[in-house]
């Protein structure tokens, strides 16, 4: 046997190892209830980076969805960060889907410059993805986030003032446009669960060499706040901070309906200030969002602007507020409208 063919061999008996060890009922139920309504010709895209998480995802689905396996295709996208590190992840990445026989797409960040930035290489990556689902027809994007990752954007998101929005992120469904939804199904799981899981199941994965490096926010959280603050609260933070995460998105949800119901009149063009009296400011504040998102996409209205813009709504007085160059924000009999420069 060949080398390359030792490499390959063996990933379905470990894909159905693991998944005796993380059953399908482990998953997070509104992704499991989002997978039951998909039709059974449907491509689902998987981000694949050979990590253990990544790795984890695509074992579960191939072990999971057995009726899917010919619909799985896999993601790579080579950021080219780490020379011949990068490589070998993408090689690794080509082994384990030609080992399980799924379809697999490679990109790689041609514009690479010095001093690229993590959003830099986390939005070439998501076109890369957006761009390849959309020549495989897929709408469903499978990511890899667990409970961890909760843990770490909620302290990331707080140290930069996010509402309940911002804090109920990652989500298990979110629909990312008219078109795509990103699913995260392991939400429901720790890091050290799966890697465990998969020590079990025989199946290596590829280490990130930067995840060892505090050059990011989210690595200096990863490695240096959340084992203190893990171990500072004496109980399960983890699971505390997913619980956390799921009531907020419930509040984000209930709001944004209320939100929606308020802004209906003129088609989002104008907004009747009278009927926001006395309505919370959260609720508000989201209307006042919807209406600038109608009017002025792009506005370059900063986070303090908007909050004293926000202030003149409530206070319903005929205004004239400045949106920089887009125009002007005008209250006028009773009605919140947009004027050009």
């Amino acid at each position: 046997m060949t080398r390359n063919r030792q490499s390959t061999a063996g990933w379905p008996a470990r894909a159905m190892r693991l998944g005796g060890q993380i059953p399908a009922a482990r998953l997070h139920p509104a992704v499991l209830a989002w997978a039951a309504r998909r039709r059974k010709n449907e491509v689902w895209s998987v981000a694949f980076s050979g990590g253990a998480d990544s790795l984890s995802l695509l074992l579960l689905l191939w072990a999971h969805w057995p009726e899917r396996r010919g619909q799985l295709l896999a993601l790579h996208f080579n950021h080219r960060l780490r020379g011949r590190e990068s490589a070998a992840e993408e090689k690794f990445c080509r082994q384990v889907c030609a080992g399980l026989g799924i379809g697999l797409k490679v990109g790689q960040w041609r514009g690479l410059h010095d001093g690229a930035s993590e959003a830099e290489a986390r939005t070439m990556r998501h076109r890369f993805f957006a761009r390849e689902m959309k020549r495989a027809h897929s709408r469903g994007l499978w990511l890899a986030h667990q409970q961890d990752d909760i843990a770490e954007s909620m302290l990331m998101r707080v140290a930069r003032g996010s509402g309940a929005g911002g804090l109920a992120a990652p989500r298990p469904v979110q629909a990312a446009t008219e078109s795509r939804t990103h699913l995260r199904p392991l939400l429901t799981l720790k890091k050290a669960e799966l890697l465990k899981a998969l020590g079990a199941a025989g199946a290596r994965w590829r280490e990130d060499s930067s995840n060892a490096r505090d050059a990011h926010f989210r690595n200096r959280i990863r490695r240096t706040v959340l084992p203190g603050w893990i171990k500072a609260a004496g109980r399960d933070a983890l699971a505390g901070a997913a619980l956390s995460r799921e009531l907020l998105e419930e509040d984000d949800r209930a709001l944004d309906a209320w939100a929606g119901k308020l802004a209906g009149p003129g088609r989002g063009r104008w907004l009747g200030v009278a009927t926001l009296a006395d309505v919370p400011r959260a609720v508000v504040r989201r209307v006042l969002h919807r209406w600038l998102g109608v009017v002025r996409p792009e506005t370059d209205l900063s986070r303090q602007g908007f909050s004293a813009l926000l202030a003149a709504v409530e206070r319903g007085q005929p205004t004239r507020f400045s949106l920089g160059t887009a125009g002007f924000a005008v209250i006028k009999q009773g009605k919140l409208v947009f004027k050009k420069g």
